[in-house]
Parts: structure tokens; sequence; C-alpha cells
């Protein structure tokens, strides 16, 4: 360790020396008497050093050597903080600004996963202080900023529950906060050239950039984030410095949303940018961010097909916080649009068919009972929106595709719903009524697997179609004034019964004898326990049996195995009212 007089022998031997001959020896000295100050808890002598009128030109010329581990003391809070924060702040005014964003660059490349938001706090006022000072290239220089603060970010969790959002153990918010600031002055930059129509190349690259953060930031973390306008959190706040700094930039929220001016280069790329513009969607329409601004031109058909597919992007995630917002916005989008108005012609676009699926896939296959419960409404929701004739194709696409017997069972009783209002006064139409009802029969009507159908998988559609045929049955004077269509229904009824009779013997016949050798299974094992008992005084030593474990216990075994056989029992007295009905309906004359 040199002493006081050997340091200032170096630093005047620095300041004889012209800048161009300082090598890099020198500035290896440099930045050890500078962590040599920093480790002896010196801070305040190493700052006087680097403010003394007498260095500005050593400072400048190797400042930037000590701008890590100044950074690094900042991250750590000990009582030089502020001599600290003092020195980076001379050092970003002084120091080459180029070299500075190189080394600054540097260092958010290499943060530790430890203190990444602490870091980054550190690092954003000074960053900001060295690009408003680039003379060229100022553009690159911000979206190279912006891209590693963000990348760095992406690294933490997102806060999810206003709980974890208030607490922001990670950093987060207190990181959006810090960027939203940070791009603040580049975007007045913005404003002020607005007025000015000879923009430079410069201009439309900061323009771009920026475009950028925002994009990116609405997927991370606006994406993941639960954003309530009841609740103006620091995440929704954020959202709000987003959504205005769009239109400041003159980037077009429709032209986003509806027009897609936003360019992608890869695969990754269009689905970033699809989630970037789903969120956006999501902001807009369903918390109403700047919905004052947006153009009240299009039609509500419109906007709902445009949304499609962000709505499409949103419920094929596994993501709570996806699946929300998709089935938010899908809701939203089909409020405004008029019941019984969807045209038939929607349903052939891609995004029409693919959305149904997806929400399908969300009923079905979701953990999560809010979900699906809201997912069931925004279901009803759209099909209430389609005309007689979608209707008819969306049922019969849902019946030949779902695969899921409470889906098909909710569609079946969506037909006999139609089927009903058709034989309103004055709302009569061959979709529901005439003989195009007889395509949806056909599927509703049948027994994909035959006589070897589980009746139990398929209870609720079959439970639902025998009610739809029951109504049916009862309703038969609007049905007998087409007799092609009466005939035909009763050819379709004779059939589904007869299979349905023997599925339901076959299925009882198995299901009674299982039940029967549950029972005399249970009487065994009761036998061999009092025998067992009865022995225990003889025997000392225990014999383990392999035998075939259930997945149940046998008390459930016996519940579901009484409960299958009731449900046999409900659809033979269904099928029995429905055969009573039709004996009563052969005495009238027609």
């Amino acid at each position: 360790m040199m002493n006081e007089e050997q340091v200032n022998d170096i630093i005047q031997r620095w300041r004889d020396t012209p800048e161009e001959d300082l090598n890099p020896e020198d500035h290896q000295q440099f930045k050890d008497f500078g962590f040599a100050c920093l480790t002896e808890g010196d801070s305040g002598q190493l700052l006087t050093f680097l403010q003394d009128e007498k260095n500005q030109g050593l400072v400048k010329t190797m400042g930037c050597v000590l701008i890590a581990p100044l950074v690094k003391e900042v991250v750590k809070k000990k009582k030089s903080h502020d001599h600290c924060q003092d020195a980076l702040t001379h050092l970003s005014k002084t120091c080459s600004p180029d070299e500075l964003l190189y080394s600054l660059l540097e260092l958010i490349e290499d943060i530790d996963p430890g203190v990444i938001s602490e870091t980054i706090l550190a690092l954003v006022p000074h960053l900001q202080t060295v690009l408003l000072q680039l003379e060229e290239r100022k553009a690159a220089g911000v979206g190279l900023a912006l891209s590693a603060l963000q990348k760095q970010l992406s690294r933490l969790p997102v806060p999810y529950t206003q709980q974890q959002e208030e607490a922001d153990e990670y950093g987060v918010c207190r990181c959006c906060n810090a960027l939203a600031a940070f791009t603040k002055p580049f975007i007045e930059e913005m404003k002020r050239k607005n007025g000015n129509y000879t923009t430079t190349s410069e201009d439309e690259e900061l323009k771009t950039e920026l475009l950028k953060f925002c994009m990116w930031s609405l997927r991370e973390p606006l994406l993941e984030a639960e954003l309530n306008r009841d609740r103006k959190t620091s995440l929704w706040l954020f959202a709000t410095e987003i959504m205005v700094i769009l239109p400041t930039i003159q980037e077009s929220l429709s032209e986003l949303l509806f027009f897609n001016t936003v360019k992608k280069s890869t695969q990754t790329d269009s689905i970033q940018s699809k989630e970037s513009r789903a969120c956006l969607a999501y902001l807009l329409f369903v918390q109403l961010i700047s919905i004052d601004s947006f153009p009240a031109v299009y039609s509500p058909v419109f906007v709902l097909q445009c949304n499609m597919e962000y709505i499409n992007q949103l419920l094929s995630s596994k993501k709570e916080s996806h699946l929300l917002k998709g089935l938010a916005l899908y809701a939203k989008s089909l409020d405004s649009v008029q019941d019984n108005s969807l045209p038939v012609s929607l349903l052939e676009l891609k995004s029409f068919y693919s959305v149904p699926q997806n929400l399908r896939q969300v009923l079905t296959d979701c953990p999560m009972q809010h979900l699906r419960e809201s997912g069931m409404k925004v279901f009803q929701l759209f099909i209430n929106k389609l005309d007689a004739e979608a209707k008819h194709k969306f049922f019969r696409c849902m019946l030949k595709t779902s695969n899921h017997a409470g889906v098909e069972s909710y569609i079946v009783k969506n037909i006999r719903s139609q089927a009903e209002s058709s034989m309103q006064p004055g709302n009569a139409n061959k979709w529901f009524l005439g003989e195009e009802l007889l395509s949806l029969l056909g599927l509703v009507f049948c027994l994909p697997q035959g006589a070897e159908t589980d009746l139990l998988n398929s209870m609720d559609r079959i439970m639902e179609s025998l009610n739809l045929l029951r109504y049916l049955l009862i309703r038969d004077k609007e049905l007998r004034s087409t007799a092609d269509v009466w005939e035909e229904l009763c050819r379709i009824r004779d059939e589904y019964l007869k299979m349905l009779r023997v599925c339901i013997n076959i299925s009882r016949g198995y299901y009674s004898a299982e039940l029967k050798a549950l029972r005399e299974d249970q009487k065994l094992k009761a036998k061999e326990a009092r025998d067992a008992a009865r022995s225990s005084r003889l025997v000392k030593s225990m014999t383990v049996k392999h035998e075939k474990v259930s997945n149940m216990s046998p008390e459930s075994q016996h519940q579901v195995l009484q409960s299958a056989l009731v449900t046999f029992d409900l659809m033979e007295s269904l099928i029995v009212r429905i055969e009573e009905i039709t004996e009563e309906k052969l005495k009238i004359p027609n």
C-alpha cells in the first residue's frame, strides 16, 4: 500500500503527463487508487480529489474506470452512499459521454442477479445525464440503454397481487417509475419537434427506440400485472405513462392495434409484438386508459374482429394474468355488439374459430374455478351475439370438435333455447325450426361409440339431449307443419332411444357386477380381519398380501358405483317419459 507522499507523487506525474500519453498502466493505477479509497472508507477524500479543479483533465481522461466500483458502493448503501453518488454525478458530467455510455452499458450487462433493481436505480439518473450530452447517435444510445435495462428488469418476478405490489420486494415497481422518469427528457424532445415537419433520420430513430420501449413495457411487466382502474397502483400509473407516451411520439393507437405498423423480423418478434398489442387493447378497451382520445369511427363489429387476434393470443396462454385479460377483453369487445347480429361469414375467419376453441380449453382444463366461471359467461355472451345461421354453424362445430360432455351439454341446452325462441310468434327461422334443425339433431341424438359409450362420462350431454327430445315431442305442432322434418325426427328418436337402452343395459350390468364384487370383497376382508384378530394371540409374525391398490377408498368406490346405477335409472325414467309422450301424441289425430 502506497503512503500519502507516494500517492501525491503519482497524482502530480499524471497532471504533468499529456492526456494522450497516459497509458493502460496509468488507468489501472487510477482505478486502484479509487478502489483503495473506497475500501478504506475514504469516499470523501476520493470525492475531493475528483472535484479538484487541477484534476479535471485526469478525471475526464481516466474517470470512467471508477464507475463500476462507485456503483457497487452505492448499491451496498453504506455511510459513503452520498459521497459516491456525488462522485458518480461529477463523473457523468465530466468524462467523455461515449466512454461513459460504454462503461455503463457494460455494467448493466454484468449486473449481479441479487441486486438487479438496486443497480438499475443507482445507474438510471447518471445514464440519463450521459445520454443527454451525446451529440451524435443519441437515439442509438437511448435504444441500447433501454434495451439493456429492460432485459435485466425482465429477470425479476412481476408482483401480481396488491399486497405484492405494495411490498415491491424485488423493486420492479420502483424500476418502472425510474424508467418512466428516464425517458421523459427524450419524449419532451420529440414533443418539441412534433410541430417541425422536417424531421431528421435521428428523430425517426429516437421515435422507433421509444416505441420499442413502450411495446416491451406493455409485455413486461404490464401483461403480467394485475391492473385495476379502481386501484391506482404503481404499475397502473406506469401503464398510464406508456399510454400517454405513444400518442406523444405520434404513434396512433388505432394504427398500432388495427393496422399493425410495428415491424417484425422473426417469428419470436411477431409473438412478442402481438402480446404487447394485446395488452395495449386491454388497457384501452377494458381499463379505458386513453379511450377519450381513441377515434369513435370504428364499428363495434370491426373492433371485435380486430381484437379477436389479441384475445386468441391471450387465451392460448397458460398464465392466469393473460387469461384474465383475454376474457375481460373478449367480454368488453362483445358488449357493444348487438345481440343476434354477427353474420356466419365471420366464423370463416381463423380467429373466430381459434378463440372459441381456446375458450373451450379454459372451460374444460383450467384448474382455476374463477377463470372457468368467467369463461362460461363469455362463452354464452358470444353465442348471444351470433345470428341464427351463425349459431347453427357454431353449434355444429362445437358438437363435432369439443370432445367434452360438459361443453356439449351446454351447446344442447342452447339448441333447445333457440328452438324455443323460434317457436315464438314472428321468430320462425329454418335454422332451428325447419329442415336445417335436423342436421343439428343428428349430431345431438347419437352415441359416437355406440353400445360401448361410457354413459357416466357422457351423462351431462345425454341427459340434456333427452330433455331436448322430450321438449320437441311436446311441441310437436310446430314441427309437424313440415312432414319430412317430423318423420326424420321420429326416425332419429327411435334409433337414439333404441341404442341408448342397449347401452344402459350393458352399463347397468357392468356396474352392478362391479358393485357386487366390491361388496363381496369387503365381506371377505372383514372376515379376514376377524380371523386375524382371533389368531393374533398365536401368530407373532405378520404376512403382507400383495393386493391391487385402487386410487379410491372402498367407500368412494361404492359411492361412485351406486351413483352410476342411480344415473342409469334417471336416464331410463326419461326414456320412459319420452315413450309415453310419443304414445299420447299418436292417439291425437293430426
